[in-house]
């Protein structure tokens, strides 16, 4: 059985394609990236769908000055937590608007690949239980918030790849289930090879993704963006989870309303070896950590977890 990773919003304290943000009758350039370091808005923030719940963002988009950001497309859904066939599943509209982590103003959803492939009667039974793609279309007044670096390890180096099983995989998860501790968020694992005539990647994590996670980055060992987090599995392994092929995610959006599409690679090198920058990262984290824990927010989240929990 397959589930989505959909953290509920009470854990929270008719076109294919939805109408630009951007004003009319602007230019389209280029955007401009905000600094890794100083930028609120990067792959990896919470993401909040107004009727839906909590998920995790995973890599940022462009479409000439349009800046997006992609987030699983059952992030939307209003049905069950097993429902996830998104040729079948219900979903909350194109337009619905969504709170994202680091914006000043809300975003809304301007594809669906669930809303996209049940316009056009798909009918590949590969796409239909693998394709879970949105893209959140942000305001133009955080574009210039915005930089597209995965947190901790930097990249992605460009769109798409294929995995073997064996090979490493690595993650940046933000569920509002892990209290925001920071050293949590960063996840490795191996990929358990491809199905789904590819549509697919199965996972295995050292922390596995749980709800909330949903939408979050993939990257390869060479740091390309792989996949979107979709599913948590029973099989092959308990506690895998089932990740999305993002290039054919993406190309799907292309040739359904998402015309330019484009990946936005992340202005941070690419670096999992790099032993200097880990430990700076780690320490960082661990401060921070560690002064939630003093100053009472990090009991304040697990209270109010617990609390919706029971």
């Amino acid at each position: 059985m397959l589930r989505r990773l959909l953290a509920p919003a009470a854990v929270l304290a008719g076109a294919l394609a939805a109408p630009a943000l951007a004003a009319p009758g602007l230019a389209a350039a280029a955007p401009t990236w905000a600094p890794a370091d100083a930028a609120p808005i990067r792959p990896g923030s919470e993401t909040r769908t107004t009727g839906g719940g909590q998920c995790t963002s995973n890599v940022v988009f462009t479409i000439g000055d349009r800046v997006l950001l992609g987030q699983a497309a059952h992030c939307a859904g209003t049905g069950e937590a097993t429902e996830t066939d998104g040729c079948d599943a219900k979903s909350l509209p194109l337009g619905t608007t969504v709170a994202v982590e680091g914006a000043t103003r809300p975003g809304r959803i301007a594809y669906s690949s669930w809303l996209a492939m049940q316009q056009q009667g798909e009918t590949d039974p590969d796409a239909c239980a693998f394709n879970d793609l949105a893209l959140i279309e942000l305001d133009p007044a955080d574009a210039r918030r915005v930089n597209p670096s995965v947190p901790f390890w930097g990249g992605p180096t460009g769109l798409g790849a294929t995995t073997s099983a064996g090979d490493p995989v690595l993650s940046y998860g933000n569920s509002s289930l892990r209290a925001g501790l920071e050293l949590l968020k960063p996840k490795a694992g191996v990929s358990l090879g491809q199905s789904g005539g590819g549509w697919s990647h199965g996972v295995l994590t050292l922390t596995p993704g749980v709800p909330g996670d949903s939408g979050s980055a993939f990257l390869s060992q060479d740091g390309r963006a792989l996949g979107t987090l979709s599913t948590l599995q029973l099989l092959p392994l308990p506690g895998t989870n089932g990740v999305g092929d993002l290039a054919r995610e993406v190309a799907y959006a292309r040739a359904h309303g998402m015309s330019g599409l484009t990946l936005a690679e992340g202005t941070e090198r690419f670096a999992t070896l790099d032993a200097d920058r880990a430990a700076r990262e780690v320490a960082s984290r661990l401060e921070r950590d560690v002064a939630h824990v003093l100053d009472g927010t990090t009991v304040g989240r697990l209270l109010g977890i617990v609390g919706v929990a029971g």
